[in-house]
């Protein structure tokens, strides 16, 4: 049973006002019409449709969203699909945008009290989901995942020292070393039929210069999820070189039919305790500009050291939403999962069977699709077009983003370069499939057709 959080939700709900602004946040958009009749028809998901229309293409267009607008602004107009950074163009679950309703409606922004509720959502749908126990004494509220993060390189590793990071992995973890004046120690993991494993050995190698080791659970961009088995034998190694483990599992609520998200906490005690492990749902419910996060670990004396670096910021409405979709969200994240599935199956297919030149594997996790590319690179002379332009450029160019380029141009798509994840994403793009699937249709078509017209 969910507490009243002083306001009634659906007595609000009912108003007039309420309604005029739920209802206004829009009907099918002009972008939507614009597809329309080369779209394929969607795949059926049973009742999961007749409550959320996740194909519904919903039209961001001009609201300055970095996935859309931003590469726009770099490519121009023309782009019909923006697939870049990692977060998602369907409506909010209507869960949060009530509560967010109902918040506004009292009007007044002073200081916001955070009561236990807050801290038990969190707790509790780790519960459900994960059979995670976490003390909520230990989860400490942070503006997001990279202030967390940075809180435990300020915490670990000195400046002048070195990180190891299993690459390719997120690039956002190279601003947060540049931020605090550490060194990427990059270990660069091996492809194996498709998929990518650790090298173990040059792990081990690696882990004994370096004061910590940021975990990427499941991995962006390569779509990992880490088995136990993976995980522990990492803790293991870390622990006896006396390594800490910060745990970035922002994407563990993605994963693809048959796999599985293992926390690291979930971990043999003595292993979990020598981590952090840190979470938000700005990934899970789209959630990324509201700013909310937290982090926690089994080891106090962990977060003792941890919490004199953390200054959370936090706003009103980013907490209210978090609370909501922890509380209530959970219906609509599991129909969305397997919409998202069937996206992936679909790129993993079509990919296959049209578009030559270009590899996928289906991600683990994720909303995310690492495609090699090296194959279109080779028949565009990406590498040629790079070097010609870098004897007079003023700042180098390197053959991904010639490639970058030439999707923008010729498919009409923006794809995120793949050498900005670090070792071993040369010759690799991301794409972002977190959309209506009429435009990850779209996406793979005017790919198919760029390349047939080479």
């Amino acid at each position: 049973m969910l507490r009243n959080h002083g306001l009634n939700r659906r007595a609000f709900l009912r108003s007039t006002g309420a309604t005029a602004v739920l209802g206004a946040v829009g009907a099918r958009s002009a972008l939507a019409s614009e597809v329309a009749a080369t779209a394929v028809a969607p795949t059926g998901l049973g009742a999961a449709r007749e409550d959320f229309d996740f194909d519904e293409i919903y039209d961001r267009r001009g609201s300055d969203c970095v996935k859309w607008d931003r590469a726009i602004e770099q490519y121009g107009p023309e782009i019909e699909v923006g697939m870049g950074i990692a977060d998602m163009d369907f409506r909010a679950a209507p869960c949060i945008t009530q509560a967010i309703a109902e918040r506004c409606s009292h009007e007044n922004w002073g200081y916001q009290h955070r009561d236990s509720s807050f801290t038990d959502a969190v707790v509790a749908w780790n519960q459900r989901r994960y059979d995670l126990d976490i003390d909520p004494s230990t989860i400490v509220w942070t503006s997001g995942v990279h202030p967390g993060i940075i809180a435990g390189l300020h915490t670990f590793a000195p400046p002048g020292s070195r990180v190891l990071l299993t690459t390719p992995t997120y690039n956002g973890f190279y601003s947060d070393l540049r931020f605090t004046r550490t060194i990427a120690e990059d270990s660069e993991m091996k492809v194996v039929g498709g998929r990518y494993e650790i090298d173990w050995e040059d792990f081990e190698r690696r882990v004994q210069r370096v004061h910590a080791f940021i975990l990427c659970n499941p991995q962006n961009p390569t779509g990992n999820c880490w088995s136990a088995e993976d995980m522990t034998r990492m803790g293991e190694i870390c622990l006896e070189h006396r390594v800490p483990v910060l745990s970035d599992e922002i994407h563990c609520d993605f994963v693809t039919k048959g796999q599985k998200y293992t926390p690291f906490a979930s971990l043999d005690r003595r292993i979990a305790d020598n981590s952090v492990t840190f979470k938000s749902n700005s990934k899970t419910f789209s959630l990324a500009a509201n700013k909310v996060a937290w982090y926690f670990s089994t080891n106090p004396a962990f977060m003792e050291r941890l919490r004199p670096y953390t200054r959370a910021d936090l706003s009103t409405i980013g907490m209210v939403a978090a609370r909501a979709a922890n509380n209530e969200g959970e219906e609509w994240l599991d129909q969305l999962l397997v919409y998202l599935d069937g996206n992936h199956d679909l790129t993993e297919s079509y990919i296959g069977e049209k578009i030559p030149g270009v590899e996928y594997t289906k991600a683990q996790g994720t909303f995310l699709a690492w495609l090699d590319m090296s194959g279109l690179m080779d028949r565009i002379d990406a590498q040629g077009q790079a070097d010609y332009e870098n004897r007079t450029a003023a700042q180098p160019v390197d053959p991904e983003t010639i490639l970058q380029r030439w999707l923008a141009g010729n498919a009409r798509i923006y794809l995120n370069n793949g050498p900005s994840y670090g070792t071993g994403g040369e010759g690799h793009m991301r794409m972002n499939i977190a959309t209506s699937r009429q435009l990850v249709q779209r996406a793979l078509d005017n790919l198919s057709g760029a390349i047939a017209a080479l």
